[in-house]
């Protein structure tokens, strides 16, 4: 099944299940939050995961894409359709430009090019006239499918992010088990043999950085449509910051893992607003006990218990 083991198609179509389901349960708004974030970990994870470069600048593509696409709905009245993938072809033209100037560094100094550059996204965002700076660009409009299906009502935009997740999920399985993912898994693990072996370790990593942030690009637009709003959020280095913890939490370098991972931070978050700060302090405690009881994380220990490839 599209390249599935038996363990992951069980659980894809598990997955599928609660997808389609759970809307008739629980609030729609709280699952296309969680959607959206789980495509902006999975695309994290597919850099991270399986090339081994860590990002603490994925915030600025988001957040860039959620903007573009708002802007385009707003002020250009272009279909939901196109918004979306404006906002992934601003993730993955700003993801070639920075990406060619980050990519040439490894380890701790990949990430801190990485976040400064992120950085700088950030105050254009805040001083831009377009972004409408602090206040973000508001009462954005849902617009309509294809020009014609109205997505005022939640659940008729539930079914485009449900679809748009499950698209770009089985993109990033493909991708990781194709022969291009291999190479990238070889990078990973002994890049200088990677060379040695003929081939050019930067230009897959670029590659590898451009698919990621042109799928955090459009999970950032999707977000933008769901909820009516760009701010400052979606670009400040706290979203970078939790999209770490969504990976890591659900299981580095696994393929439901980000999924798991963006489920149970973004549950903490809404459930656990009312208690303030304390939500900050809980995901810090969580994490903490992650680290030290599931190191590979949820899905990545539990897999290893039961011996399964997720």
């Amino acid at each position: 099944m599209l390249g599935f083991s038996r363990t992951q198609a069980i659980a894809f179509l598990l997955m599928v299940a609660l997808v389609v389901l759970c809307p008739f349960v629980l609030y729609p708004v709280f699952l296309m939050k969680v959607l959206c974030f789980a495509l902006f970990a999975c695309a994290f994870n597919l850099l991270i995961g399986y090339v081994g470069l860590l990002s603490f600048g994925h915030a600025a593509f988001f957040g860039m894409g959620s903007y573009l696409s708002a802007w385009a709905v707003k002020q250009w009245g272009v279909s939901a359709e196109i918004a979306i993938l404006l906002g992934g072809l601003m993730g993955g033209s700003l993801g070639l430009v920075l990406g060619w100037l980050a990519i040439r560094r490894q380890g701790l100094y990949f990430a801190m090019i990485t976040l400064a550059l992120a950085q700088m996204v950030y105050f254009f965002c805040l001083q831009a006239p377009f972004t409408g700076g602090e206040d973000g660009i508001q009462q954005v409009p849902r617009g309509r499918l294809f020009g014609i299906i109205s997505l005022d009502k939640d659940m008729s935009i539930y079914w485009v992010v449900a679809f748009v997740f499950l698209a770009g999920f089985l993109l990033i399985h493909r991708i990781v088990h194709s022969p291009f993912g291999q190479v990238l898994k070889a990078i990973r693990e002994n890049e200088p043999r990677a060379t040695s072996l003929g081939y050019r370790t930067d230009d897959y990593k670029l590659i590898a950085f451009v698919l990621s942030t042109t799928l955090a690009g459009i999970a950032g637009g999707t977000k933008a449509l769901v909820f009516g709003i760009a701010t400052l959020t979606d670009v400040h280095y706290s979203m970078s910051g939790e999209v770490v913890l969504m990976t890591l939490l659900g299981g580095l370098g696994t393929i439901f893992g980000p999924v798991v991972g963006a489920l149970v931070v973004t549950a903490m978050e809404n459930y656990l607003a009312q208690f303030g700060a304390w939500v900050t302090v809980t995901q810090g405690v969580i994490f903490m006990l992650c680290v030290l009881f599931f190191r590979k994380g949820l899905v990545g220990t539990i897999g290893g218990w039961f011996k399964l490839a997720l």
